[in-house]
């Protein structure tokens, strides 16, 4: 998801209650707000693609799949955030009028210009502090690419899938993910992500420096 800083400093109880009358998402970041800024409909297509994809393959198991509207809260001794991934599995749910969820089994993230830094930075550190937290999933929106940090034995191992063939299994609950459904009528073509994004080398799967 996309975001936009501000700087005004609250408590989370100032927060929450703001949040319950508001129709617009704003992230918690330890103390300050992060508004969130709208997204490409290739943004979207993606999260529900993965959306749909994890709830077809849950119906009648104890897991759930929430959309983008969930918020994940992250507490830490003296910090807490609150975030809105794409896709989030929650195995153990908080109470159904609470506003957010504490025990995410996955989350999922499809990148953007301007949430790359934060989803493969500060969300990425937060997200795998989390001692439910079994998978945490990172899709690109511009190539068929995701990169998947996987709880181990001692820590989360990274693991990079590059092709449509592909297929990502998660057994911790259950489910598969095929790149080729994930990606399922996205057009990858070079011109069509070059109009999306000009500075984007096709070649490199990289954002050119401006």
């Amino acid at each position: 998801m996309s975001s936009a800083e501000k700087l005004d400093w609250i408590d989370t109880t100032t927060y929450l209650r703001r949040e319950a009358d508001s129709a617009e998402k704003v992230e918690y970041v330890d103390g300050t707000l992060r508004a969130m800024t709208g997204s490409t409909n290739r943004h979207h297509l993606i999260a529900t693609n993965a959306t749909g994809l994890l709830f077809s393959q849950l119906q009648g198991k104890p897991c759930r799949v929430y959309n983008s509207d969930t918020r994940i809260r992250i507490r830490h001794l003296h910090a807490t955030w609150f975030y809105f991934p794409d896709a989030s599995v929650v195995c153990l749910p908080n109470a159904q009028n609470d506003l957010f969820q504490d025990r995410p089994v996955m989350v999922v993230e499809v990148l953007s210009l301007g949430t790359r830094a934060n989803d493969l930075d500060e969300k990425l550190r937060n997200y795998l502090s989390i001692s439910s937290l079994e998978y945490y999933l990172i899709l690109e929106q511009i190539a068929p690419e995701a990169f998947l940090m996987r709880r181990v034995e001692n820590g989360f191992l990274r693991e990079t899938y590059e092709s449509l063939a592909a297929v990502i299994d998660l057994p911790a609950i259950g489910c598969q993910i095929p790149l080729n459904k994930i990606y399922a009528d996205i057009d990858l073509s070079p011109d069509a992500v070059r109009e999306e994004i000009p500075n984007y080398n096709t070649e490199t799967c990289a954002v050119a420096a401006e």
